[in-house]
């Protein structure tokens, strides 16, 4: 109880000062049925028939308050409402919250194949100063340039093959950014996690001859990280990169690497493609030596080492645009490969359709994956 009053300590002696400040409202609803098979049965996905069916309904409300010079107040609550007739563990991880130290999530209803779950995401102050802000509260903290993986996001990645996740999960954390010119700034971060422990880091991004550089480094779940990313235009082509080193405090031989080298081009004003390379220092070469339990807990993303994402667009109208993507497991070869069509049926108004297909031999990666055919609506308000 007395973490939950951490944002509330902090935000009532300021609002009391101004009797009068604007706001703004807004949010969005998803509407997500997904029919999920495969022909063998994967051992995350126990059910009789081997069939499964989902819909995930998301409610998100998102007011701002505009307090006084420079001052505002971001609060977003979602709502997930979860029909099941499947005890899934991978297609709604919601799990990796272990950088928010408040428990502001509550499940209201769990019976019948039925879940409601609603949660704070989003709360925190900022205070603009000539010089730059400071962001108090549980935030949305973004590190890297990667399309597809994250390697030097260390506060909140998401799976490249959960297309059930919209938002980035919040970080509680204390965010001082300064600002040393137009393109060139540092951003400190602390963060406290349960059980008295703390990360803290840092960014300093500058940008030279039309790249966008950045380092970082810092304390990170008791092991010490540094890294590097980039972002810039190679002749007509975009081309980014980053990557981390990250060692053990306790055991500097236990050390790994992860980067990722991606570079895009639009062919024609319709035609885009993309391609992405990871290599993950922290899995597993040997398909039998995978961590699916940290897997599921949220503590991992991918199990093996070595991918490769493609993914292609075409702007049939501009209303109409389909995609078609494929990540592959370099080293298990296990994937999964999707088809996506898009339709704006209005300004807030969206359609998608889409197939994902797995493959992949016995206990491989993405072989505990199921195929899965969706129908996505969003409306925006």
């Amino acid at each position: 109880m007395k973490y939950r009053l951490f944002y509330l300590a902090l935000l009532i002696p300021y609002i009391n000062l101004f009797s009068q400040f604007d706001y703004s409202f807004s949010g969005y609803v998803v509407e997500l049925p997904i029919f999920a098979f495969d022909k063998e049965r994967p051992v995350m996905f126990p059910t009789e028939d081997n069939q499964m069916f989902f819909n995930l309904t998301r409610i998100r409300l998102c007011p701002e308050f505009y307090l006084w010079e420079g001052a505002r107040l971001n609060y977003e609550h979602e709502f997930d409402i979860l029909y099941s007739k499947s005890n899934n563990e991978i297609l709604f991880n919601d799990k990796n919250v272990s950088r928010q130290i408040v428990n502001l999530r509550w499940q209201a209803v769990n019976e019948n194949n039925f879940l409601l779950t609603h949660y704070i995401d989003r709360l925190y102050l900022r205070q603009g100063f000539n010089w730059g802000n400071i962001t108090i509260g549980r935030q949305r903290i973004a590190f890297g340039s990667g399309r597809v993986w994250n390697p030097t996001d260390l506060f909140n990645p998401i799976n490249p093959a959960n297309y059930s996740k919209i938002e980035k999960d919040g970080v509680d954390a204390i965010l001082l950014n300064y600002f040393f010119g137009s393109f060139t700034n540092a951003e400190l971060v602390y963060n406290p996690i349960k059980g008295g422990k703390t990360n803290a880091g840092f960014r300093f991004r500058t940008n030279f001859n039309e790249f966008d550089l950045s380092a970082i480094g810092g304390y990170f779940d008791s092991k010490i990280v540094g890294g590097l990313d980039f972002a810039g235009n190679l002749f007509d082509a975009g081309v980014r990169g980053e990557g981390i080193i990250s060692i053990n405090k306790d055991d500097a031989s236990t050390k790994f690497l992860k980067f990722i080298l991606g570079a895009d081009y639009q062919f024609t004003p319709k035609l885009y493609v993309m391609i992405e390379y990871h290599f993950n220092g922290e899995g597993k070469a040997d398909k039998f030596n995978y961590e699916f339990m940290r897997l599921i807990n949220g503590e991992i993303l991918n199990l093996s080492r070595n991918y490769l994402m493609i993914n292609t667009s075409y702007m049939f109208s501009p209303i109409v645009t389909a995609s078609a993507s494929h990540n592959r497991n370099l080293n298990d070869g296990s994937g999964f490969a999707g088809i996506n069509a898009s339709y704006s049926a209005g300004d807030n108004f969206y359609i998608n359709v889409g197939v994902l297909s797995t493959y992949g031999d016995i206990f491989t990666e993405y072989w505990y994956y199921p195929h899965s055919v969706y129908f996505q609506a969003e409306y925006y308000f």
